[in-house]
């Protein structure tokens, strides 16, 4: 398995496609917690529990004034497609050339496979990690370790 960047470590910044003609920086979303969810692929049955279940708890994301980013290596009309479909709520940012490069700086990128890891992070508002995640490919990680994480991060 990887090893993804650990807590007390700087988030790299980046800047992904998040449409196929908008960019989304992370150091756009600096003073409030982000909430990174790196997922293999749009349409595979694991991704669309999770994708499907971080939609749901949006909400509570919110109330935590936290921002989520969905990050794989589909292309942005993947991602539109897959958004609209399953009405996602969420930006789904494209990590698609050069292939898989975010994911790598987070140490979340399989390289076997060419696809990203199934890998959470919660960065504090200076974007630094406070929270961070590997969970098994075929496993939907949930959204208990976020919440909780977002939890101790407010006290």
């Amino acid at each position: 398995m990887a090893q993804i960047l650990s807590p007390g470590t700087a988030a790299p910044n980046f800047t992904l496609r998040v449409t196929p003609d908008q960019n989304l920086s992370l150091q756009d979303l600096r003073g409030k917690p982000v909430i990174l969810a790196f997922y293999p692929a749009d349409w595979s049955p694991v991704c669309g529990d999770q994708t499907t279940l971080y939609n749901q708890v949006l909400p509570m994301f919110h109330k935590a004034n936290a921002e989520l980013l969905g990050i794989s290596v589909d292309g942005v009309w993947c991602h539109k497609a897959y958004a609209e479909h399953h009405q996602i709520h969420f930006p789904l940012l494209s990590d698609f050339e050069p292939k898989g490069d975010v994911a790598r700086q987070y140490g979340a990128y399989r390289e076997p496979e060419g696809v990203c890891e199934r890998a959470l992070f919660v960065l504090d508002k200076n974007g630094v990690v406070f929270w961070s995640y590997l969970s098994p490919i075929a496993v939907n990680p949930g959204a208990d370790g976020i919440l909780d994480a977002l939890d101790r991060l407010a006290r």
